[in-house]
Parts: structure tokens; sequence; C-alpha cells
């Protein structure tokens, strides 16, 4: 298996297992990456996820092993990782150490949140090699970070620390090195003890909304909340407050 799954809590933790290639992603570990990000939002006592990598590496990409050999490890509807064309329902936190390069800085910008060690490492250096960051790279990071920033990334392919990503808010937050997978399971926790339909809701309107025209901001906003304030979990984080004690959501 090159990838494995875990629940901590409230909160399923996707592995990338393939340390001795850097987890360098494959066709097989593509095809298993979306399985797992399936069974995360299929999970009805699931309501985060964490993705990170073995062995002190998140991800150095695609396999250019298994790419000379004719693979293309991506996948129809999913993209690259089986993942960055279509990320899960439920928010997902990238817990980062050591490298993410290429395709594996692609998919920490399809997660929500970000944790990394402060020794970790982010790049895109496709233009080194002639090639485009094609998978999210040149589609997010301009709306992660300064466009002039991100411009200056992609084009030369520089290596960015994971300090300089924190200074520029695209990394939510440092831990040590080896603390980075403990510390996303923290902030992922932190998010999981909120409604779960409010919280994939809040994700939605978040990424749909950025194609909407501003006139019509609120009425296609209405209808997510609508669904979310009419839920039993509504009245339930309501009363919940109203008799001084922890919510106990149902997810409807």
């Amino acid at each position: 298996m090159t990838v494995h799954t875990e629940l901590t809590g409230t909160t399923f933790v996707v592995t990338i297992d393939r340390p001795d290639a850097r987890n360098a992603i494959d066709l097989a570990t593509a095809e298993a990456v979306a399985a797992a990000l399936d069974e995360l939002d299929a999970r009805a006592d699931v309501t985060t996820g964490v993705i990170t990598g073995a062995g002190g590496t998140f991800c150095a990409g695609m396999d250019l092993k298994a790419f000379l050999a004719g693979e293309r490890p991506s996948l129809p509807g999913r993209g690259f990782a089986g993942i960055v064309r279509r990320p899960p329902a439920k928010p997902l936190v990238a817990a980062v150490e050591g490298y993410a390069l290429g395709g594996g800085f692609e998919i920490v910008l399809a997660c929500d949140l970000v944790v990394a060690a402060r020794d970790a490492v982010f790049g895109l250096p496709e233009v080194t090699r002639g090639l485009l960051p094609a998978g999210g790279g040149l589609l997010r990071l301009p709306r992660k970070v300064p466009a002039n920033l991100a411009m200056e990334w992609i084009l030369t392919g520089a290596r960015i620390p994971a300090t300089t990503a924190h200074e520029v808010h695209l990394v939510n937050r440092l831990t040590d090195p080896g603390a980075a997978l403990a510390g996303a399971v923290e902030l992922a926790e932190a998010v999981g003890r909120n409604g779960p339909l409010a919280t994939r809701a809040c994700k939605q309107v978040i990424a749909e909304s950025r194609d909407w025209p501003e006139a019509e901001f609120f009425e296609r906003q209405s209808p997510v909340h609508e669904a979310v304030r009419s839920s039993e979990d509504a009245r339930e984080g309501a009363l919940a407050f109203v008799e001084r004690r922890s919510p106990q959501w149902a997810n409807r």
C-alpha cells in the first residue's frame, strides 16, 4: 500500500507512504489518494482530514520514473494525485515536513489549511525542466500569496522556506521539525469541534464565490445558508449555547 489512513478523534489522516521515492506520486498512489479522500467525505464519524507524507518528506511531486515508463498520475475529473482538480468537500489540512515540491506543492495548494515544520521547503520548479506547474500551481498560488510574489516563485522555480511561506500567510502554523502532523491534527480537531454542516458550507461558499459576480453574492449564498440554518445542527448549536453545554452534532 502506498497510502494508509488512520482516524484520530474525528480527523481522518491520509499518509502518502512511499518514503524511498520521497512520496512521489505514481498512478497507483493517485488512485489510493482519491479513494482515501472519497472515504473522508463519506464517513459520518469524520469531520476533517489531514494529508501528509511518511518518512520526513511531504511529497516530491510526480514520480518521474513512472512518467518515463508511460504513466500519468492523474485521474479523470480528479487531476494529479487524485486531488488537485477536485479536493474533498470536508476541510483538509496539509501537514508538511521536508519537501513539498512541484506536484507536492500543488497538493498543499489544494488543501484548505497548512501546518509546516520550520525547516520545510516549498517550490514549483517545473520551469527549470521546461514544464508548467499545471496541477493548480498557476491557478491557486496567485490567490494565496501576493500576485507578484507568486509570479517570482513560479518563474524562477525558487525553493521557499516554510518561514517565508508563513510570513506571507500561505502557511497557517509553524511547528518544530517532526511535529507538523501533530500540529495539523490539533488544527483539524479545532475545526472539527464546530458544526460539520456549517464548516463544509463555509468551505463551499469560499471556493465557489471566487467566480460569482458581486451583484449575485448574497443570492447565490442564500440556498447554502438556508440549508444550514434550517438544519438540526443549527438548532442544537443554539440550544447548547442557551444550556451552557457543548453541542452534540447530528450532522443533519
